[in-house]
């Protein structure tokens, strides 16, 4: 899994790549929580359950951020 040890490693994803994904959990800003490959990805304005296609805007060290591009 991701981030399980210390070791740095590389993201498994990369600004730009589309992902169909489900919304599992809300972070404490409001938004919604995905893991690509155990990876955290922050998806704002979606809710828990949603199923939707996201495009990813960032990746940072051990989290990234995705916009909604469709449900």
């Amino acid at each position: 899994m991701f981030g399980a040890d210390k070791t740095p490693k590389t993201a498994p994803i990369e600004e730009g790549e589309e992902y169909e994904v489900k919304i599992e959990d809300v972070g404490k800003e409001g938004d919604g929580i995905t893991r690509i490959e155990g990876f955290v990805v922050f998806v704002p304005e979606t809710k828990v359950g949603e199923e939707i296609k996201v495009r990813i805007t960032s990746v940072r060290r051990r989290f990234a951020f995705a916009e909604k591009i469709s449900e």
